[in-house]
């Protein structure tokens, strides 16, 4: 018996809109879906651009009821797995309610609503807090709100660790299929944390850009010039089968999710070691759980969050984990498009590695003027580059040192 683990459906929400189309057009265009904060008024604050959903307006696709029980990250959540359900021709009708796991992860949930019901409460005083506070906030209700909007009974929990989470959540999906225990999985991450309290905290750290004047340019991974990276919303789900599952049903597969690895720096809560090897211990470990070896991975698609520790640790990690053949394989940013989708950003860049091997396309890495000397691989700058990719790399890095690498092949 075959465990192979197939993806069958993708559904997106992006700085581009909603869908995988839309964000697939915007990246191999080589456009950028960074601007300036709507979502309120920015201009007190050092970091007054971000990655919004474009033209998003959630009366347009949720009732006032519903709304006043759902935080953002799970409306992108419902609406990104509403679109990969819909790919894949899973539902509720096709396969056992029971056999279908839920494991969308955030890593701030609803802060906004934290934010505006303390300035409540401290404003108002005591019994004026909304009763749906708890139920928005929690970073499980993306993939509980999933669940019951879809009568899935099967096991359901929202995945948490950092910038790591969207990526965390579908290797725990991987374990739960090849263990047998469910035979479909929704998993991903959902993230909306454009709010003043998350922005000036990242800008605490400076960790943000605040390269105001023309927004488009701010995300520059891997470049001399960068000064960090620009925080955005969205969500990334994937449709996971057991290959005998899907065979069943006359599924056709996108690709197959070959592996994952896992690993912890143990080093800082912030910063990633500079010499990439615990980074690159996950690398090896995803390589090996898939059976395949650095000659076979044609692209990379890299945390590259835009933040000086960040991509040149991440750069000395790929050269650690393919040795002489880092500066041969295409590596490339999604977020200098997309920005840095916190909890979701996994999620979404696995969506958009498995659309490279499908169209034998690489998104590029844009605003790349001025490399770093530090980096100094082949990370695709400018436009995007056709290529045959039979096998593809996605890395997720979160604060607090959590590594996790996934792996997938075409089919």
């Amino acid at each position: 018996m075959s465990n192979s683990i197939w993806v069958t459906g993708l559904g997106a929400v992006s700085a581009f809109g909603i869908g995988r189309e839309a964000l697939w057009s915007g990246l191999t265009a080589g456009r950028s879906g960074i601007g300036p904060i709507s979502l309120y008024d920015a201009s007190p604050y050092a970091a007054r651009i971000a990655g919004e959903v474009s033209s998003y307006i959630p009366g347009d696709h949720f009732g006032r009821k519903t709304l006043r029980r759902l935080g953002r990250f799970a409306q992108f959540g419902i609406l990104a797995t509403a679109e990969a359900l819909a790919h894949s021709g899973i539902d509720s009708a096709t396969v056992p309610p029971g056999r279908v796991a839920t494991i969308v992860g955030s890593g701030i949930g609803d802060f906004e609503m934290v934010e505006n019901q303390i300035l409540l409460m401290k404003k108002r005083g005591p019994g004026k807090v909304n009763p749906f506070t708890v139920p928005r906030v929690i970073t499980n209700m993306a993939s509980a709100n999933i669940a019951i909007e879809h009568g899935f009974t099967g096991p359901s929990f929202g995945t948490s660790s950092a910038c790591a989470t969207g990526a965390h959540a579908i290797a725990m999906s991987m374990l739960m299929l090849r263990a047998g225990i469910v035979d479909v999985a929704i998993a991903g991450g959902a993230e909306a944390c454009i709010s003043p309290a998350v922005v000036e905290a990242y800008c605490a750290l400076r960790a943000l850009s605040t390269r105001e004047v023309a927004p488009e340019q701010a995300s520059r991974p891997f470049d001399r010039d960068r000064d960090g990276f620009v925080i955005a919303e969205g969500a990334g789900i994937l449709i996971l089968e057991r290959e005998e599952h899907a065979r069943r049903r006359n599924a056709s597969p996108l690709a197959e999710l070959a592996g994952f690895g896992m690993s912890c720096d143990a080093h800082h809560i912030t910063a990633s070691p500079q010499d990439g090897k615990i980074a690159a211990q996950a690398m090896t470990l995803a390589l090996e759980d898939a059976r395949l070896g650095p000659e076979d991975i044609h692209y990379v698609n890299a945390h590259g969050t835009s933040t000086q520790l960040n991509d040149s640790a991440e750069t000395a990690a790929l050269k650690v984990a393919f040795g002489s053949r880092a500066g041969s394989i295409p590596v490339s940013s999604t977020k200098s498009m997309t920005g840095h989708t916190l909890g979701a950003a996994g999620a979404l860049e696995a969506v958009v590695s498995i659309m490279a091997i499908r169209n034998g396309i690489l998104p590029p890495t844009i605003n790349l003027e001025h490399p770093d000397p530090a980096c100094d691989l082949d990370y695709v700058p400018g436009t995007a580059r056709e290529a045959k990719v039979g096998a593809g790399m996605s890395n997720s890095f979160g604060f607090g040192g959590q590594n996790c690498v996934l792996v997938m092949k075409g089919l």
